[in-house]
């Protein structure tokens, strides 16, 4: 079938000469409210000036401002052309399925929107300590680590730094009076974490620590380890306290976010299920829904 084409790059010229005639007329502030209320027409299709004036950032020049509506027209009247085309040279058939997606994609948005308001607003998001742990206990050959996790503390100290072998000790042997020296001289850190009893993934572990690379760090990354590395930025002091390895099943307090998600995805499907069952037996009860055979 032969399309029956015209030339755009004439009618979107002219649509944006007709745009920015529309901008400049008169003087004072750019899309005044002195200006018509449309920006450029395609057939019987209007783009409006409060339509695009809404879309402009705070702030933007006038210069700015002038290019991005003229670009903005420009593409609003090409889309607008060839969905003109379209409409007339596309089989019926075509447009007739088009518009059912159209059609259900807007039922969907709609209904996932309210679904979404009803879940924020009657959805339980408290997740207990034992619906974690149960849970837990029940799925845990399924938690499986897929990379190293470890508990550690370390500092890293400026090159400079003077006290280095006792900043070692303490952080070594951490007893309560090494914690508060520590804590004391911590503003004199560039980076520093205390709290060994998190376990933190060999991955973040590598992004804070850049002298650990993923070729060294099965060497120093053991439980009881302590290490002591350098680059130009600093010097990077640590002492793993427990590690755990790839198919470890992972330890609750790593992975309870992972599964308060997992349970809170499955009340929210149960909560959907529930209320979609009430509406059709309400409907079904008020009359409003019936099946025919």
């Amino acid at each position: 079938m032969k399309l029956n084409l015209i030339p755009l790059r004439r009618l979107v010229y002219c649509s944006a000469i007709m745009g920015l005639v529309s901008l400049f007329v008169g003087c004072g502030s750019f899309l005044t409210k002195d200006e018509p209320g449309f920006l450029a027409r395609v057939g019987e299709n209007y783009l409006y000036r409060d339509d695009v004036a809404k879309l402009l950032a705070k702030g933007i020049s006038k210069e700015d401002s002038a290019s991005f509506v003229t670009n903005y027209i420009n593409n609003w009247a090409s889309k607008q052309l060839l969905l003109d085309k379209a409409k007339i040279n596309l089989p019926e058939e075509k447009l007739a399925e088009y518009d059912a997606l159209v059609a259900d994609y807007r039922i969907d948005l709609y209904t996932r929107a309210y679904k979404e308001a009803l879940v924020q607003q009657g959805g339980d998001t408290v997740i207990s300590s034992s619906q974690l742990n149960g849970f837990y206990e029940r799925e845990k050959e399924n938690f499986k680590l897929k990379e190293k996790i470890v508990k550690l503390r370390f500092v890293e100290l400026p090159k400079q730094f003077l006290n280095q072998d006792a900043v070692i000790s303490k952080l070594k042997r951490f007893k309560k009076n090494d914690i508060a020296y520590l804590d004391s001289i911590g503003v004199q850190f560039k980076k520093l974490n205390f709290n060994d009893s998190i376990w933190v993934s060999a991955t973040r572990i590598i992004q804070e620590i850049p002298p650990l690379t993923f070729e060294n760090a099965n060497k120093h990354l053991k439980k009881s380890q302590f290490f002591e590395l350098e680059d130009a930025n600093g010097v990077y002091l640590a002492k793993v306290t427990d590690v755990l390895d790839v198919n470890d099943v992972a330890p609750l307090s790593f992975i309870e976010p992972t599964i308060k998600q997992v349970l809170l995805s499955r009340r929210k499907l149960d909560y959907l299920r529930k209320l979609e069952t009430e509406i059709i037996d309400e409907a079904i009860k008020e009359k409003e829904f019936e099946v025919y055979e």
